[in-house]
């Protein structure tokens, strides 16, 4: 029997970047595969796991949509973050050469992220559910032509050849992570650990809402490290946003600044406070 209380989710397949990502934040625990993002947020939500595992940002893609569509809707906390250096891999079945691949499956993200090399070399794109499913997958596929964007662990699990490593367009191309969790508050944040808060919020409709609701993070000189709009399920043309900045609800600052947004928005959440990774890369 697994036990919810040392497992966590991630989706996709074994040698997913999602599976990397918790290997390096969370060792040590269970991890187990989903077939979606929604299936990850549904296994926490019912106890199956404590915790899940979930991209929302690429250092050369930008926005994970699904991930941050999905925290809109799901009752759970952000409990800590993590940044992976992505190294796309060209995998192919065995005994093929370079020269023979005329077209790359992997999951839309990693083929953006490559989007310049699959150009320049003429290969068609063909998007997958997931980078290490696409290598999975090329062994029933039986192409030679066909190769897959994954990691370098994926040929090792799935008998595939290495035909070049070091893909990705920008090199140091970066993943952010969120851990996510149905705690209230992220377990033992020391005293003076740098933190990020996380918000979700619904403008009102009156003119220049969203700069004044900025205006209160400018004043009280909290830094905002990233906002994202998204669109509202279920209302036409209304967006909520998505806010991170430094510091804890509690401190002086802070709460001024959140108790000033709340004079502008229909909706505010926060969406947890956690430590701030060390792990960035620039």
């Amino acid at each position: 029997m697994t036990d919810p209380e040392r497992s966590v989710a991630f989706q996709g397949i074994r040698g997913a970047y999602s599976e990397k990502a918790c290997q390096e934040k969370l060792p040590g625990l269970l991890h187990l595969p989903m077939k979606s993002f929604e299936d990850v947020f549904q296994a926490v939500e019912d106890g199956r796991v404590r915790y899940g595992v979930i991209p929302v940002e690429n250092s050369s893609a930008g926005v994970v949509a699904d991930s941050y569509d999905l925290l809109a809707v799901h009752h759970l906390r952000i409990l800590g973050e993590h940044f992976l250096r992505v190294r796309h891999a060209l995998l192919g079945l065995p005994g093929v050469a370079l020269e023979e691949i005329r077209a790359v499956h992997s999951h839309p993200q990693a083929l953006m992220q490559c989007q310049r090399t699959i150009r320049s070399l003429g290969w068609d794109r063909i998007a997958s559910y997931d980078t290490a499913g696409a290598a999975r997958d090329l062994l029933s596929l039986g192409n030679r032509e066909h190769a897959a964007i994954a990691s370098e662990l994926c040929a090792d699990l799935y008998g595939l050849s290495l035909l070049r490593r070091d893909l990705q367009d920008n090199h140091g191309n970066t993943t952010r992570f969120l851990v996510i969790g149905k705690e209230d508050n992220c377990p033992a944040i020391a005293e003076g650990l740098p933190c990020k808060t996380s918000l979700l919020f619904e403008v009102r409709n009156i003119p220049a809402a969203l700069y004044k609701c900025l205006g209160g993070f400018a004043t009280n000189g909290v830094n905002l490290t990233r906002l994202e709009s998204r669109p509202v399920p279920g209302k036409n043309w209304s967006y909520h946003f998505y806010l991170d900045f430094q510091g804890r609800p509690e401190d002086r600052a802070s709460a001024l600044a959140i108790e000033e947004l709340g004079f502008f928005t229909e909706t505010l959440k926060i969406l947890g406070c956690y430590p701030e990774a060390n792990n960035s890369v620039e």
